[in-house]
């Protein structure tokens, strides 16, 4: 019975050929202190997890189009209160107290980091725009893997898979 059961059960190679794929395991300590095994999936591929003439791309490039129209807006609407603000620091500047001065300089550099916060996610859309157009979008930057379809329906426009991110932000 355990032969049969052996004969039957798919070798990672037998599930690559059909899948295209092939799983691996590495393992990973656990609060326990034992091994615990975490499957991890691997492409043969290593192309674009978007190809261009996949019906997804256009329902990505709307999406992606959509967004940054609803950042360019708020980055517009933010540009004219920091303008806003800093037209009253100039008419109100003359007869305010030292905490009125610290509150609106507080204000204004508030404002000032919403706006490169905004114009560095609108340059974000743009360039996940672009590599989309390219037949770039959905494999990362740095290593060239595909990005997995879940972070990309999280985060449109990101550029680098999981692992190229961690790194990065260890730096």
């Amino acid at each position: 019975m355990a032969e049969q059961a052996k004969a039957t059960k798919d070798t990672p190679r037998r599930v690559a050929a059909k899948t295209g794929t092939r799983r691996t395991t590495r393992t990973a300590a656990t609060g326990s202190g034992g091994a615990a095994e975490a499957p991890r999936t691997k492409s043969k591929a290593g192309g674009a997890a978007v190809a261009p003439d996949d019906g997804r791309s256009e329902e990505l490039r709307s999406v992606l189009e959509a967004r940054l129209q609803e950042l360019t807006t708020e980055y517009d609407e933010a540009v004219v209160t920091l303008t806003d603000l800093q037209r009253s620091r100039v008419a109100d500047g003359a007869g305010d107290d030292q905490a009125d001065t610290g509150t609106k300089t507080f204000e204004r550099e508030q404002e000032l980091s919403l706006v490169h916060g905004l114009r560095e996610r609108v340059q974000q859309v743009e360039h996940a725009l672009a590599r989309l157009a390219e037949g770039k979008y959905g494999s990362c930057e740095r290593c060239g893997n595909p990005i997995p379809t879940a972070r990309l329906e999280a985060f449109p426009s990101v550029t680098l898979c999981v692992s190229c991110k961690q790194i990065e932000e260890r730096r």
